[in-house]
């Protein structure tokens, strides 16, 4: 990874679009900007300048090779905090949903079971990190808690299937008459 220099330009933001935009949205982007830098020309120097840093922008993202090489170049990554020797201390993609969807090797939000679905791992709170199967067997009380409050709305259906009771035979109850 490149050290970034300083004062350097994010070529999205020159563009004042988002990193996850459509080749056509950084067209009009780039339409728009240069028409207003056209329209307000009073300070010579400072709009030749602007100018010449729109086009730079354009250019390498308009282009998908190049474009791709600038994400790769420029894409921030985060370590996480704990001993350095642990799969801890590996990078953690940073950026946009699909990025850090694609970049997945499967163990950081869910991990998929040989039988169902993909378990569903907290990323927040006391039990980050732990599946919420685990969580039953450690704090059952805990997911029901997480079950009606607003940090576990995402959670919600897998909560309530994994502390519905099971599908099993139920003993009918004697009542005596």
């Amino acid at each position: 990874m490149r050290t970034p220099r300083l004062f350097e330009t994010n070529l999205y933001k020159l563009l004042q679009v988002d990193p996850e935009a459509d080749p056509e949205v950084i067209t009009a982007a780039y339409k728009v900007l240069l028409d207003k830098l056209h329209l307000a020309r009073a300070a010579r120097g400072v709009t030749e300048f602007r100018e010449a840093e729109l086009k730079r922008a354009y250019a390498v993202l308009s282009d998908p090779g190049k474009r791709n090489a600038y994400d790769a170049e420029h894409a921030p990554v985060a370590f996480s905090i704990g001993p350095a020797d642990g799969p801890e201390s590996a990078p953690i993609p940073v950026g946009g949903l699909s990025g850090r969807i694609a970049a997945q090797d499967g163990g950081t939000a869910a991990q998929a079971h040989d039988d169902g679905p993909p378990a569903v791992r907290l990323n927040f709170g006391r039990y980050a990190g732990h599946t919420l199967e685990e969580i039953l067997l450690l704090d059952d009380e805990y997911l029901r808690w997480l079950s009606r409050h607003s940090s576990g709305l995402r959670y919600r259906n897998a909560i309530m299937k994994l502390l519905a009771p099971s599908d099993a035979p139920r003993t009918p109850v004697k009542v005596k008459p």
